[in-house]
């Protein structure tokens, strides 16, 4: 009775979502190799579009790459997507920064941050041009 009333309860549950994408881990934990997500490219030019909406795994591990052209000075904001998110490291001209928390980033000039990070919290979470209304200008993750 007690694995009937289990299994039920692992089908009400579902699948769990939230795994990482290997089994074993190791030493390195959730920065493992076997469980890093494809990279993610960004570009920020001035009328451009910003990129593709994404699918990210819960408890994945990624490497965003925000480019910017020098077009226009332009930044990119996300309060709600940087809290979805445990961020290792941001490096910007080989300088690494391990922040604590982030609500933007701003290219004044021509430029590449790459910002590591773990994905944590599930749901649809946005990142923006400010200021901008066309749906071009935003990129949306949605973490499962």
């Amino acid at each position: 009775m007690k694995r009937i009333a289990t299994a039920f309860l692992l089908t009400l549950a579902g699948p769990a979502a939230a795994a990482p994408l290997c089994d074993d881990l190791g030493f390195a934990g959730l920065l493992a190799s076997c469980n890093r997500g494809d990279p993610i490219e960004l570009t920020l030019a001035s009328g451009e579009p910003l990129g593709e909406d994404r699918t990210l795994q819960s408890g994945a591990y990624y490497k965003l790459r925000i480019t910017a052209d020098g077009s226009a000075e332009l930044a990119l904001s996300g309060p709600d997507f940087f809290r979805a998110i445990w961020i290792n490291e941001i490096v910007i001209d080989q300088i690494e920064i391990r922040p604590m928390a982030v609500d933007s980033l701003e290219f004044d000039a021509a430029g590449t941050a790459e910002i590591s990070f773990i994905a944590i919290k599930p749901g649809s979470h946005t990142l923006r041009i400010p200021g901008s209304t066309g749906d071009a200008q935003s990129v949306t993750f949605n973490i499962q």
